[in-house]
């Protein structure tokens, strides 16, 4: 993405799995931030008959699509679960897409500033060095495991081997330009929220 195309003032949302990112960007979406999330571009991007589902399905075959022509997600995570050179192959193709949905989206946005929702921030940080700020949701692992085997309904080693397919916690808070600790009470993360928010709004209109 060409960094100096128009638009808005842009902070990188980020987390392990499980941190609490979806309920932060709610958060920050209901203050009136504009909210732009990879998890939704990388399922519009391959969305039946675009030209990203075609270049998956010349990549891993016919059996990654339903009956219907739609992706079978749990095909693909199939063909590609502790497979890293598949892994890649995938990523090759999404990501460019992704940033590309990125791009589009971007240059309609008229709020002060957007979040970008990123969970692979850090995985794919060279695409990414043009926000403006990155804010990093951070728990200890040991509130991340628990969680994660909570949420998901998952055996403590399962949840161990999700985490550690991850980037380290190290490696995202060495990144961050902003920490949220989403360990504490609801009213705690309201706090640190508009703390931010009013932070990011006198960033973006250059009054800081």
């Amino acid at each position: 993405m060409n960094p100096t195309a128009a638009r808005p003032w842009c902070v990188g949302l980020s987390g392990g799995i499980a941190s609490g990112k979806s309920t932060v960007a709610r958060r920050f979406q209901n203050l009136g931030v504009a909210i732009l999330d990879a998890d939704v571009a990388a399922r519009e991007v391959v969305a039946p008959d675009t030209p990203g589902l075609k270049a998956v399905v010349a990549e891993f075959g016919p059996q990654v699509l339903t009956p219907q022509g739609a992706l079978d997600r749990s095909m693909l995570r199939a063909l590609v679960f502790n497979k890293p050179a598949a892994r890649q192959r995938l990523e090759t193709i999404v990501h460019p897409l992704v940033q590309a949905w990125f791009r589009q989206h971007l240059t309609a946005i008229q709020a002060c500033y957007a979040m970008l929702v990123i969970p692979l921030l850090v995985e794919t940080w060279p695409a990414y060095r043009w926000l403006d700020r990155i804010l990093v949701v951070d728990i200890s692992l040991a509130t991340q495991h628990s969680r994660l085997m909570q949420r998901d309904d998952i055996t403590a080693d399962l949840a161990e081997h999700m985490i550690a397919a991850q980037s380290s916690r190290q490696a995202r808070l060495q990144r961050a330009d902003d920490v949220l600790d989403n360990s504490g009470t609801e009213a705690a993360l309201d706090t640190h929220v508009a703390t931010l928010h009013t932070r990011y709004q006198e960033l973006a209109s250059g009054q800081a």
